[in-house]
């Protein structure tokens, strides 16, 4: 099957299918989900930002930039957040996809720096991603990873 990955501000009727898809996915309230993707439509700033990779017509990958991912480091932004894929669809390069994406977009927005806050290991490395320190989760007693992307 061939997915596709769009982007909310150029595909702006998938905003509520978006929205309850990634609340499905996180457990963060749905109205959090809405208020960013509004904020995206706005065209205001560059963040934040909601991508979705679609196969038909199901929603079987997506990832979202927005300034800071619920951790102490506000100076370390923007931040890559919210990365799923379903699992029926792993193993097939979609998260690398979705993150090569994200990373030329906000290239051509003027960002080369991405930041994202993972408990994974060795996933984000396979992408181009760097271990750059640990982090303070809101709200949490254990350190997250924090990673780094530079485009060049």
């Amino acid at each position: 099957m061939q997915y596709e990955i769009l982007k909310l501000t150029d595909r702006p009727e998938i905003k509520e299918r978006a929205a309850q898809w990634f609340h499905e996915k996180w457990g963060i309230p749905l109205s959090a989900y809405l208020e960013s993707m509004e904020e995206a439509l706005s065209g205001g700033d560059s963040v934040p930002q909601w991508y979705v990779a679609v196969e038909q017509d199901r929603i079987i990958g997506g990832l979202g930039v927005i300034a800071n991912d619920f951790h102490d480091r506000k100076d370390l932004t923007p931040n890559v957040c919210a990365v799923y894929t379903e699992e029926d669809r792993r193993s097939r390069g979609i998260a690398g996809a979705l993150l090569r994406y994200v990373c030329e977009d906000m290239k051509a927005k003027g960002i080369d720096t991405l930041y994202l806050v993972t408990d994974h290991t060795s996933f984000y490395e396979r992408y181009g991603w760097e271990f750059l320190c640990m982090v303070q989760g809101d709200g949490e007693l254990d350190m997250t990873r924090m990673y780094i992307h530079r485009s060049i």
